[in-house]
């Protein structure tokens, strides 16, 4: 008879203890309900929105919207205006259609014109690119993670060099280039326009942040215990984590290199050499020379033909951009 009610005292107070553990639960969620409402408050109030829970702005938005358009409206120029015939471009609204659809013609054209020079063009500003750019980028990699990961006399000094050639602009240094490059016999010549591509101090800067962040100078010590070689643990261990930076590095160059006008326009004189920002400027002053004739619309189309393989090489490389951008940003 006893066992029977100590079990049946034992059922009442497990029956006793859920109804206990509901009711904490509901007061703890309740308390979490309230905390978070309080939070709210308070980030509203400092004027900070709280991450688990974000408030819209308004004048953020309309602020974000008003940059996109300013963005995206040369973009939407472009793309609506290489559809149109000399004669549209010249009698209809900008930002209206004409009334024949030519973007094919106008591509076909382009490429065409003058003996297909277009093309030449083009091929010459990838050749600039390729070696300018892709030199460049390579050099800033070796030195900066140079400068980050041994220590040499003249350090300091090398980086205030850096530092101070961050700050001179490069329209400065043309002319004196020029001077440089009529003494040596390369003006003319796709030199001129190559060797100058190949320093750039920013990227060197870049590069030196990064591989100071980015690449653990344990990893290096344990890379050298096990006999590994500079030679190989910079290719094997170091590269590898620079990725990001390089890639930034990479996009900066390339978008320098592949706008640059103020260089190419002092330095070359054969039309075969011009790259493309180059070679549409000539295009567009064509109208006013002796007899020339009016080729806006192929301005526009090799202008949007222009700029679609920046646009591609930053959708597919943003996320790489972006996190090197961000290195650094955050001290653990």
């Amino acid at each position: 008879m006893s066992a029977a009610t100590s079990a049946r005292l034992t059922e009442a107070e497990l029956r006793a203890q859920e109804k206990a553990a509901k009711r904490a639960e509901k007061e703890r969620q309740k308390r979490i309900a309230r905390d978070e409402a309080a939070e709210r408050k308070r980030s509203e109030k400092a004027g900070f929105a709280n991450v688990n829970n974000p408030r819209r702005s308004t004048l953020m938005t309309i602020l974000c919207a008003i940059f996109a358009v300013y963005c995206l409206f040369p973009f939407v120029y472009l793309a609506i205006n290489a559809t149109k015939t000399q004669a549209d471009f010249t009698s209809t609204f900008g930002l209206g259609f004409g009334k024949t659809f030519a973007l094919w013609d106008n591509i076909v054209t382009v490429f065409t014109y003058q003996g297909g020079i277009f093309g030449r063009w083009l091929i010459n500003t990838l050749l600039y690119v390729v070696v300018g750019a892709g030199g460049a980028t390579l050099l800033a990699i070796m030195g900066g993670y140079a400068l980050a990961k041994f220590r040499f006399p003249g350090r300091k000094a090398v980086f205030a060099v850096i530092i101070g050639s961050i700050s001179v602009p490069g329209i400065a240094l043309a002319v004196p280039q020029f001077l440089l490059f009529a003494k040596l016999g390369l003006t003319n010549t796709p030199w001129a326009m190559i060797i100058p591509s190949l320093i750039s101090p920013f990227g060197l800067y870049l590069m030196w942040i990064f591989s100071e962040q980015a690449v653990p100078t344990e990893l290096l010590e344990a890379a050298r215990v096990d006999g590994a070689s500079e030679f190989r643990t910079f290719w094997t261990i170091s590269l590898p984590l620079l990725a990001p930076g390089i890639v930034t590095t990479a996009l900066f160059t390339i978008v320098a290199t592949w706008n640059n006008y103020f260089l190419p326009l002092i330095m070359l004189k054969d039309a075969d050499w011009y790259p493309l920002t180059i070679g549409l400027n000539q295009w567009k002053d064509q109208a006013s020379t002796a007899g020339g004739q009016a080729i806006q619309n192929l301005v526009i189309t090799g202008s949007l033909i222009t700029i679609i393989p920046l646009v591609i090489a930053f959708l597919c490389l943003q996320k790489y951009w972006q996190s090197g951008l961000a290195a650094g940003a955050v001290k653990e």
